[in-house]
């Protein structure tokens, strides 16, 4: 079987990124953003998805964080287009509810190469260092560089780290489901015969 895992890097004048993923991995990451709930978010990830996760980020944090976090974005995207490569086998589709103590995530995606992000608000401020509204930026760069559907809704929001906490795990387990290979397939999951 392929083996689906992956190194990107990228460099411009705002952050440079190295990044490894493998997303028949294990769970391990050891991630460094510069941006401590960022990195807690992404160890979830990683952690809940059994995705093997290493990210190293030199960015503009004088400014702020946006850069780092949407670039992150931008080579995971990469990352999971490149590794799901013309998506035969999988599942593609995945959806599920994901509580988090005072709050709870409802996600759903498709894996069918076509980028869309519709995503609830999340009320503005800081955890840590971490602006709330990059969950929004992070995520839209996820979708456009992957190549997925992603639908997020929160019918109960509570604590903000709590809401964060529910997606950011809720999506690495579902990206698993979505990208496992189903044994009854051979072919790429689409009466189109491609993504």
């Amino acid at each position: 079987m392929k083996k689906r895992s992956i190194t990107i890097e990228r460099k411009t004048t705002e952050t440079a990124i190295t990044m490894a993923f493998d997303l028949d991995g294990t769970g391990a990451s050891h991630i460094q953003t510069g941006i401590g709930f960022f990195d807690h978010m992404l160890t979830l990830f990683a952690a809940h998805g059994l995705f093997n996760l290493t990210v190293t980020v030199a960015g503009d944090l004088h400014v702020d964080g946006h850069h780092t976090v949407e670039d992150v974005g931008i080579c995971l995207g990469q990352a999971i287009r490149q590794t799901v490569g013309d998506g035969a086998g999988i599942y593609r589709y995945a959806s599920g509810s994901f509580p988090m103590d005072d709050s709870l995530c409802v996600i759903a995606m498709d894996m069918g190469g076509r980028p869309y992000l519709q995503m609830a608000s999340i009320m503005p401020q800081s955890i840590g260092t971490f602006d709330t509204e990059l969950v929004a930026e992070f995520f839209r760069s996820v979708v456009n560089h992957a190549g997925m559907n992603l639908y997020v809704d929160w019918p109960y929001k509570g604590n903000a780290h709590h809401v964060i906490e529910a997606l950011f795990k809720g999506f690495g387990v579902l990206l698993d489901r979505a990208t496992q290979r189903d044994p009854r397939r051979n072919g790429v999951p689409s009466t189109k015969g491609t993504l």
